[in-house]
């Protein structure tokens, strides 16, 4: 399936991740340019977070967005880890043959983007950070999120929440400033409550005692890429602090703020962002 959308075609592959091959579903579409479009963790898949982005970028570049393990239509994995989802990442590269790209990744999918980048800057043209995690190296809701990782039957609860509508226009509501219809149904279609199971394995890996795992802050004047972080005024789960403070840090960084805008840019925003990222790319 390619969700409706004119001219992106569904692909899958195998990619080596870890000691297993996992098979990745990845949408595809356009000529030039190669763009990689990265995802976020739990609520999300290609085909949500890049449903307007891909056909725009496509007009104009060579468009590729997976879904990661355990995401969309991508299998299961026997481990959800940050370097395993970088290992996904690096195994499309050789996989698909691509020699250069830009990076474009929301959350999660964007410290998946900057780790990459970071460890592979000669085959990077840009990058592009919305709402990023690992720009911070602790949060006011990672004590009780680690806490509750710990409650015994956590993964069901989590997995039931996500195969009710009520509960994913909620959870929804809590992570942007006004979701629209039309958005609540694409998550509610593309993520299955198998996911929770990846969201949970994630996190528990990530939210340590002592903060979170992964924070590249002191390697970010390293970065030799043209670096666009975009960030949600009202964005309620990383602070838009992260983002305008890496800016600063990245030789050459640029920020932009999106105003009535909490998590998710490329669909609360999605004309706005889909313009500034073309003008970047």
């Amino acid at each position: 399936m390619n969700e409706g959308l004119v001219g992106v075609e569904s692909k899958r592959i195998e990619i080596d991740v870890g000691d297993e091959s996992v098979g990745i579903r990845y949408l595809a579409a356009g000529e030039g340019e190669c763009v990689i479009l990265l995802h976020g963790i739990g609520l999300d898949a290609a085909s949500v977070s890049w449903k307007h982005t891909l056909p725009t970028l496509a007009e104009d570049h060579r468009v590729i967005a997976p879904d990661f393990p355990g995401h969309g239509e991508s299998d299961g994995a026997s481990e959800y880890t940050m370097e395993s989802y970088r290992a996904v990442l690096a195994g499309l590269f050789d996989a698909l043959d691509i020699e250069r790209a830009s990076l474009v990744g929301i959350s999660m999918g964007g410290a998946v983007a900057l780790g990459h980048a970071l460890d592979h800057q000669e085959r990077i043209e840009r990058l592009v950070l919305a709402d990023s995690y690992g720009l911070g190296r602790d949060a006011a809701w990672r004590p009780g999120g680690a806490a509750l990782l710990n409650t015994p039957g956590i993964d069901g609860w989590l997995g039931a929440g996500l195969a009710n509508p009520a509960l994913v226009a909620s959870s929804l509501a809590g992570l942007t400033v006004t979701p629209s219809a039309e958005f609540v149904a694409d998550v509610e279609r593309a993520v299955e409550p198998s996911a929770a199971s990846a969201l949970a394995a994630w996190q528990r890996d990530e939210f340590r005692a002592c903060g979170l795992r992964t924070c590249y802050l002191d390697r970010l004047d390293e970065l030799d890429v043209p670096t666009l972080l975009i960030h949600g005024r009202e964005d309620p789960i990383f602070p838009i602090a992260w983002s305008e403070r890496a800016a600063e840090r990245i030789p050459n960084g640029e920020f932009v703020p999106f105003e009535r805008c909490g998590h998710w840019p490329p669909r609360e925003r999605s004309e706005k962002f889909d313009r500034v990222v073309g003008d970047f790319l």
